[in-house]
């Protein structure tokens, strides 16, 4: 028997209906929807994170990275993952110690931009100075024995890879400190270090 509307039409069963199935695919859609969401949430991929503090120039091994399991989603690709380690890698930038690892703060050597001098800093460097440090190097050129011209901004922007300090020194410390500086700079240090200049190390207050 059919059933009958109060003015005496068949009733139409909701499954006959168009908008009842078209309701149904929205319910679909939507669960599916937060199902791929939850779905590439819960999806981790390996990358690198960096077991030390790794400075601008100083070669990527192995043994410079661990590998760590993380969800990054579509931002995996932007980070340094085992698949790309090869030979001949330096850091492009300084890497934190436990900070993943960008692709972008690693290249190869060849196309570096950077090198490594050892200073002699006149005076003492503060304690805070470490790996990873971002400093200038400051010269004054030296007038005649003991008397030395105004200091001057030598490089502008280096990056401490060691400091070696030597409180031995009557009247006051120095310090030895290997940099990573542009290679541009190499001349204007050397040129200080022959001529005598007395060479001052500032943190800038950037770096580690």
């Amino acid at each position: 028997m059919t059933a009958t509307t109060p003015s005496g039409a068949p009733r139409r069963a909701p499954w006959g209906d168009a908008r009842f199935f078209l309701g149904i695919l929205l319910i679909a859609a939507s669960v599916a929807g937060v199902w791929v969401v939850v779905s590439a949430a819960r999806q981790t991929a390996p990358v690198f994170a960096a077991a030390h503090t790794i400075v601008p120039g100083e070669p990527v091994t192995r043994d410079d990275l661990e590998v760590v399991d993380v969800g990054l989603g579509q931002l995996a690709d932007t980070y340094f993952a085992p698949a790309g380690l090869v030979d001949g890698l330096i850091a492009t930038r300084t890497i934190t110690a436990g900070e993943l690892v960008p692709a972008s703060a690693v290249d190869e050597a060849a196309t570096a931009r950077t090198t490594s001098v050892v200073v002699r800093s006149a005076v003492d460097v503060p304690a805070s100075v470490a790996a990873g440090t971002v400093v200038e190097v400051w010269a004054a050129p030296m007038l005649e024995r003991g008397k030395f011209d105004v200091p001057r901004i030598l490089v502008a922007d280096a990056t401490v890879v060691s400091v070696t300090r030597d409180d031995s020194m009557i009247g006051g410390g120095s310090a030895s400190l290997e940099l990573v500086i542009p290679r541009a700079d190499v001349a204007a240090i050397l040129a200080a270090m022959s001529d005598e200049s007395a060479l001052s190390i500032v943190p800038t207050g950037a770096g580690t």
